[in-house]
Formats: C-alpha cells, sequence, structure tokens
C-alpha cells in the first residue's frame, strides 16, 4: 500500500543515503487501534526496506540511526509514529 506520506520519505531516503535497494511501506491499517493510530489507517506506522553502501562497515544501530536522521522530520512534522527498520 502506498501514500503520498510514504512517496516522500522515500525519495528522503534516496536523497540522502542513495540505496541500491528500497521500500517503504505504509502499514498504518495493521495498527489500528493501537497507540500512534490516527483513525484513518494511513500515515503513522511504516516499514523502511533499505540497503545502501553507506552501511557498509555499520553496526546494526549505526544503520538504524542514520535511517531515524534522514526520516526526523516526518516523526516531528507528520505524525509518524512507528518505523519498522531492515537495514542491509
Amino acid at each position: 500500500m502506498s501514500t503520498e506520506l510514504a512517496d516522500r520519505m522515500a525519495a528522503r531516503l534516496r536523497e540522502r543515503l542513495q540505496p541500491s535497494a528500497l521500500e517503504v511501506l505504509d502499514e498504518s491499517w495493521q495498527h489500528e487501534g493501537h497507540p500512534g493510530a490516527n483513525g484513518t489507517g494511513f500515515g503513522t506506522h511504516f516499514r523502511v526496506r533499505i540497503a545502501s553502501p553507506l552501511f557498509d562497515g555499520q553496526s546494526r544501530v549505526a544503520r538504524h540511526q542514520l535511517v531515524y536522521q534522514a526520516l526526523q522530520d516526518f516523526i516531528d512534522r507528520d505524525g509518524v509514529h512507528a518505523l519498522a527498520i531492515e537495514a542491509r
């Protein structure tokens, strides 16, 4: 399921992390009734699958920190509540 917000997040990740593979999935509909859900089924819970040469030699924690740093604006301003990150 794709949303405009997921597309904007993907564009930011492409800009900042030059991924060789990238998926940003809006999984908000799976979290209805959970904390942070906004009642619309969109825009709060995302899964990011990303591979980037910038991750070479980085620990799992460091890779996740890079993703969070790139997407911090979306968390602060756009209501993104949760990110599930698969970074390699």
